[in-house]
């Protein structure tokens, strides 16, 4: 199940877990990424706080957590080359893995088609 936030993130839903990164439209708002940096593994990490800053050649800017819980994994290919983020950013550019606190907080939030309508 893909799901969205009003901050242009995007989670992919897994038996509790979501992989959590950035939508197409911010990897294209943002420009060329420069430089990721990622939360630590363990971390835990509430709704709306920041999980993560991204810097392009235009600006810097905070990814937000989408929902509460624990970081189980990060992508440490996106921060050797942020590069990947832009190129693909729904996919193997991903951010962090989060083990979520409650997956029915995730019915709160946008599916594509609403995050469609919120970026037109």
């Amino acid at each position: 199940m893909l799901k969205f936030t009003a901050e242009h993130e995007w989670l992919k839903l897994e038996d509790g877990v979501a992989t959590v990164g950035i939508t197409s439209h911010a990897a294209e708002q943002l420009g060329d990424l420069v430089f990721v940096e990622l939360p630590e593994v363990g971390a835990e990490l509430s709704k709306d706080g920041n999980a993560a800053t991204v810097e392009s050649v235009k600006a810097a800017s905070d990814v937000y957590c989408p929902l509460d819980g624990e970081v189980t994994e990060v992508n440490q290919a996106i921060v050797d080359d942020p590069s990947i983020v832009n190129s693909d950013p729904q996919g193997k550019g991903w951010f962090f893995k989060l083990k979520l606190k409650n997956s029915s907080d995730a019915d709160a939030l946008m599916d594509e088609a609403a995050y469609q309508d919120l970026i037109a």
